[in-house]
């Protein structure tokens, strides 16, 4: 939470305060005491979705589950009203990471009425325990996936012509495997060809399509030691900013382990204390 932001209105009544005060402040005993509450019934809801996924299971007790799902869904439904009702700026809240996320873990029940079997996708609700971070005090951990964030994104053109570049390579490679082993090897067309190259030049290897002759083998070797180096590239590249963002100087919190400030910021940019 950004107290200079998020901090309730003072016109606000006092029970609207208080229950802010228990959603969104994790650093008060009502605080940590809801979010501990609430990752219980996330974990729990999940083991739920997980166990009547089992056929034996749901054959025996699947109108329980049926009714412990539903009981969940609207006790999450209730959480994200009153977390929209107890935020200051909701809309903002609504289009945050946890707020979509929140949403998300909701709809399915509801959507199973008229979509049958989406209700597995309850499972979302799992990267909700991402709260467990503000509850142990690990932001630090945070700021530090965030630092990877930043580099990730000054280098997508660097990675996007990368990506190009080996799209363009697997067809032509594909293209070539499917010239040297042609349909009666499994080979039958160009995509399919290109699609085992891909398989092939990132390392994985499903096995599905393999070549036959001693041509088409040889060419795959070349794809195999092809892969190995294009694998490595992005891994380079993602570590080159990683190093130049630790060159910057930027201050970095001590609090909650954000960087990329300005070079002159005096107050952190995420929880505003003195840098």
């Amino acid at each position: 939470m950004r107290p200079d932001i998020d901090r309730p209105p003072p016109h606000w009544p006092s029970w609207r305060r208080d229950l802010h005060t228990v959603i969104f402040c994790n650093e008060t005993p009502g605080g940590k005491a809801f979010d501990v509450a609430l990752l219980v019934t996330i974990t729990a809801s999940v083991l739920a979705v997980m166990v009547d996924s089992i056929g034996s299971i749901h054959d025996t007790y699947g109108r329980p589950l049926y009714l412990l799902e539903w009981a969940f869904t609207i006790i999450f439904t209730i959480e994200y009203g009153l977390r929209l009702l107890s935020s200051p700026r909701p809309g903002v809240y609504a289009r945050s990471f946890f707020g979509v996320v929140d949403l998300m873990s909701i709809l399915p029940t509801y959507l199973s009425l008229l979509l049958p079997g989406s209700q597995y996708l309850q499972v979302i609700r799992v990267l909700r325990v991402l709260r467990v971070f503000r509850i142990l005090k690990l932001a630090a951990y945070i700021g530090e996936a965030e630092v990877l964030i930043v580099a990730i994104r000054n280098s997508r053109r660097k990675l996007s012509v990368f990506i190009v570049a080996v799209l363009a390579l697997a067809v032509v490679l594909g293209t070539a495997m499917y010239l040297v082993e042609g349909s009666t090897n499994g080979f039958t067309s160009i995509p399919l060809s290109i699609y085992w190259t891909i398989v092939t030049i990132t390392t994985v290897g499903y096995g599905d399509i393999a070549p036959v002759t001693p041509l088409g083998q040889a060419v795959a070797s070349v794809i195999m030691l092809l892969g190995y180096a294009i694998v490595a590239v992005p891994t380079g590249i993602v570590t080159m900013e990683l190093v130049r963002g630790g060159r910057s100087g930027a201050p970095v919190c001590s609090v909650c382990g954000v960087g990329h400030h300005q070079s002159d910021a005096t107050y952190c940019r995420r929880c505003g204390v003195p840098l």
